[in-house]
């Protein structure tokens, strides 16, 4: 397998909105894009471009959302995990597994439109890890 670029940091909010607004007038944020629904992974979604990365800004969407127990933790949100991209999900996958990492689920599709699929973070120094295969279209 070969680790790939950092394409986003996850990062958990109560309100998109809200935080919308930091990385735009706090940050200087030029390029937000539109939020949407990701109802197959219970959360809204936001990307806010870097020079060389994205922030994933990712609020609970509906009363299962996975994204409510670490807000319950973080109430103010805070870094939820770190993706990075791979040219094939299940080669990366099953590397993973060789390597005896607890891989959460099987790959699915993620809010870039590409495959992906999460490692445990006690397995990769305490940080939820998303392996993403690269998008086509390069963001």
């Amino acid at each position: 397998m070969k680790l790939g670029r950092l394409n986003h940091v996850g990062v958990a909010t109560p309100s998109i909105e809200a935080s919308i607004a930091l990385y735009r007038d706090t940050l200087g944020a030029e390029v937000i894009r539109e939020p949407f629904d990701l109802p197959a992974q219970g959360v809204k979604v936001c990307f806010v471009d870097t020079p060389n990365s994205q922030i994933e800004l990712i609020e609970p969407l509906g009363e299962n959302s996975p994204i409510h127990g670490f807000l319950a933790k973080n109430p103010a949100g805070g870094q939820h995990h770190l993706c990075y991209e791979v040219p094939d999900i299940h080669e990366a996958k099953a590397w993973f597994e060789t390597k005896g990492a607890k891989v959460l689920g099987e790959p699915r599709i993620g809010a870039h439109g590409t495959l992906i699929f999460f490692v445990h973070p006690k397995d990769m120094g305490g940080v939820l890890t998303e392996i993403m295969e690269t998008p086509r279209d390069g963001h």
